[in-house]
């Protein structure tokens, strides 16, 4: 999106309206694109809202992309608040957002003086808001959280669309994602869609990705985002054959080469494309050469981006990244040059940056650091291995050591010497890439991972 893009997304849907045949859909509902332009979620009262702080709480991604179209260019401030948020946390992110009304169907959740609206995406009613002025809107996005309490993330419509190109009508286009709108991945997915005049089918709350791949194979879904943990899950369900993408794209997550050769098997057909950005850092590079990590002169040449590797994490400069944290005691979100700091380990390896893993989120091994994801890539790429976790395990020696738990593609063999011998084959893999303390110590097979609301692999629980 350039600077002569659109004011607001009810802007958009006004120059892309005469893709008659586009739709928003989420489980059994589905609107057409041109009557959003006519209709409410909000029971004809979004003008009550005009000039005001919202903080958006909704159970499915159908009726936050609705609000979001109703409320973009209208709302002085629209913080979306994730799938697993935490209803003993609202005071505090109303508080924090200064928030004049509340848009939520959860019950029990009217505080005190904010105005509470509860969106209806099936009884839609007449719209009635003067548009012919939008005002700049607010976006507040919410990190994880894994840490604590997650932090609000202030940005604008311009920063979260940087890298969207609307200068093509993409109306035959019908994007899917296993990854939530709630989320800053699914977020660019949606607005993908929102800018172009693209169809977007969304997963109904709680849907299993077999049953919402064969839904959105049923739309034609031509384009579709997850996580590289969602792409694993969806490939060990047998959920592939349900959908044929032209694109399909990968964001939230190292991208490791194994899920990225599984899906080029997978989807022969597609573009397959891992994208890296944060809440913090924007939209910041897309990588589509099929090959693990990105390339090391994207540091000089990557578009309308600014990026430098320093004490061993990424940090990025742009147009995309977030305004600021949003509170009063918030930490800054730049340093003093502007450059945000992703948190992200990268390492340079034979003319390419790989992502280590998180900087915050390594195993201490008798004073020596190991990420988990990069153990992790080693072990994904066995033959037999279809995901891994790694993580910490209490040693009375070195504090910790390195654990595993694996799922495989198929049982062992009669005859191939079960699960004894693959234990040996992965050790053996593993020695022959890692550091010896990064090695596992313990190797357990397990039929499956727990894949957190997020999207992304459970570590810890989360």
């Amino acid at each position: 999106m350039t600077q002569n893009g659109p004011k607001s997304l009810w802007n958009a849907l006004t120059t892309t309206v005469n893709a008659s045949d586009s739709f928003v859909s989420g489980g059994n509902a589905r609107i057409a694109r041109a009557k959003l332009l006519k209709s409410s979620i909000l029971g004809g009262r979004a003008e009550e809202l005009r000039g005001k702080s919202v903080v958006l709480m909704t159970a499915d991604q159908f009726s936050t992309a609705l609000a979001l179209f109703e409320l973009d260019g209208l709302a002085r401030r629209i913080a979306i608040c994730p799938s697993d948020f935490r209803l003993d946390s609202l005071p505090r992110v109303l508080d924090a957002t200064g928030a004049d009304a509340l848009i939520s169907d959860r019950t029990g959740t009217a505080f005190g003086s904010i105005q509470l609206l509860s969106p209806r995406p099936n009884h839609l009613v007449p719209q009635n808001c003067d548009r012919s002025r939008p005002e700049p809107t607010e976006w507040i996005t919410f990190t994880s959280g894994t840490m604590g309490f997650p932090k609000l993330v202030v940005h604008s419509l311009a920063s979260l669309t940087g890298a969207i190109d609307t200068s093509t009508p993409a109306s035959r286009v019908v994007w899917g994602t296993l990854y939530d709108i709630r989320r800053f991945g699914g977020l660019q997915v949606f607005l993908r869609a929102a800018l172009t005049g693209a169809s977007l089918a969304l997963p109904a709350p709680r849907e299993p990705a077999t049953s919402y791949l064969a839904r959105a194979g049923a739309l034609g879904v031509t384009h579709i985002s997850g996580t590289p943990s969602q792409w694993r899950s969806a490939l060990i369900a047998g959920a592939a054959g349900f959908i044929a993408p032209e694109y399909l794209r990968l964001s939230g997550e190292i991208a490791d080469q194994a899920i990225l050769n599984h899906l080029r098997a997978a989807f022969p057909q597609a573009a397959v494309v891992h994208a890296f950005g944060s809440s913090e850092a924007g939209t910041v590079f897309e990588v589509r050469d099929g090959a693990a990590g990105f390339p090391a002169d994207l540091l000089e040449n990557a578009p309308q981006v600014e990026l430098k590797v320093e004490n061993g994490t990424l940090r990025v400069r742009s147009d995309r990244t977030a305004r600021s944290y949003l509170g009063i005691d918030a930490p800054p979100l730049k340093d003093a040059d502007g450059f945000v700091d992703t948190g992200d380990a990268v390492g340079l390896r034979d003319g390419r940056y790989h992502f280590a893993g998180r900087r915050d989120a390594r195993i201490n091994v008798g004073g020596l650091k190991v990420h988990p994801e990069e153990v992790e890539a080693v072990i994904n790429r066995h033959p037999d291995v279809r995901m891994s976790l790694v993580r910490s395990r209490k040693s009375p020696v070195t504090g910790a050591v390195v654990a595993a738990d694996v799922v495989l593609c198929a049982q062992p063999q009669p005859g191939s010497g079960g699960k004894p011998a693959l234990r040996n084959q992965i050790l053996q893999f593993c020695h022959a890439s890692l550091a010896a303390h990064k090695v596992p110590a313990v190797i357990r097979f397990v039929p499956s991972l727990a894949i957190a609301e997020s999207g992304k692999i459970a570590r810890d629980g989360k």
